[in-house]
């Protein structure tokens, strides 16, 4: 059984010296073996790499083909049953990495895992992408067992026990090499953002569950390509969210589902041009218009198998999240989680 672990890279030299030590160092080499596919860096990282760790294989590209298309092309060169897809300004312990293998060879119907994801600056939280695990509204809206839009709860164990969920963060992420290559990989459309949620679904559209595995856990900087308050960064989750839902929801509700997803955008939009947030404005409106031009040339899911609904709420996160003054928790909702 072989185990890559697979760091798509992108001018981040400052990220890979600070944590690449630290999993050369905690991942035995018996245990995986470390890929990092550099996305037309520009900075110092191919050096750094050459100098510092001669024996890790680098795969070099020609230029930023995003996350998508990043680990799309890497993936297509490497070899192993097992992939763990893993952000370069990770964190990760020692023996973190056999709780998810473990837990992968004794769960068949798992295809796809993730750690316990705490944050790095502020080690007794859970981080925003990923936390305990992810989950998915009636209008698209991501949360997560741990964070509920920008409530972000202290890790106190209570999220402990492993739990099915909708996705897995893209922050460190394992999945199923055959599986991976079956769904024909992330969607290259999309660029960046919302790709691993869609590839989740599409796991669970196929027959596979997704699980989160606190058992192994890791300490995730966050944000490091692009800032929070990033209009592209917001114009790629909108329009993203949109063909997701578009792709992946059952034709019976698509269309009435994604016009209620595209109101409750037009809301957001305009809080934005009331507050003087004008690019952020026009961000949204790009990402509606685009959404609209690329919708005809994304593949709907081919996989019409029985729909796995595990980790889906189907109510508005959103609404409750206000209606109960923005103190809601996971354990609010699922009183078993």
């Amino acid at each position: 059984m072989d185990v890559a672990i697979v760091i798509l890279n992108w001018n981040g030299e400052k990220m890979l010296r600070r944590f690449l030590p630290s999993l050369v160092k905690n991942t035995p080499a018996e245990d995986a073996f470390i890929v990092v596919a550099d996305n037309g860096s520009t900075d110092g990282s191919l050096a750094y790499l050459s100098e510092a760790f001669p024996d890790i294989r680098v795969l070099p590209f020609d230029r930023n083909y995003g996350f998508t298309g990043g680990y799309n092309k890497a993936l297509q060169q490497v070899d192993a049953d097992y992939y763990v897809l893993l952000n370069s300004d990770v964190e990760v312990p020692e023996g973190w990495l056999s709780p998810l293998v473990n837990f992968m060879e004794e769960n068949p119907d798992a295809g796809i895992c993730q750690p316990k994801v705490l944050s790095e600056a502020n080690r007794g939280y859970f981080e925003y992408a990923g936390a305990a695990g992810g989950f998915i509204d009636r209008y698209g809206y991501p949360f997560c067992r741990g964070r509920i839009l920008s409530n972000i709860e202290r890790d106190n164990g209570q999220y402990d026990a492993p739990m099915e969920c909708f996705w897995a963060t893209g922050a460190c992420l394992m999945i199923r090499s055959s599986l991976f290559h079956h769904l024909g990989g992330f969607d290259g459309s999309f660029f960046a953002h919302m790709e691993e949620i869609d590839l989740c679904w599409r796991a669970k559209l196929s027959g596979y569950q997704v699980w989160c595995v606190p058992a192994s856990c890791v300490f995730h900087v966050g944000g490091g390509t692009l800032p929070n308050d990033s209009p592209h960064k917001l114009y790629l989750n909108f329009r993203n969210n949109l063909l997701m839902l578009y792709k992946n929801l059952p034709e019976s509700i698509r269309w009435r589902r994604i016009f209620a997803r595209m109101c409750l955008d037009g809301a957001s939009a305009a809080i934005y041009l009331l507050t003087g947030r004008f690019e952020s404005f026009k961000a949204v409106c790009r990402a509606h218009r685009d959404y609209r031009r690329m919708r005809s040339s994304v593949d709907e899911s081919p996989f019409d198998g029985e729909r796995n609904n595990v980790g889906y709420y189907p109510k508005s996160i959103v609404l409750r999240f206000f209606l109960s003054g923005k103190k809601l928790r996971f354990s609010d909702i699922y009183r078993r989680g």
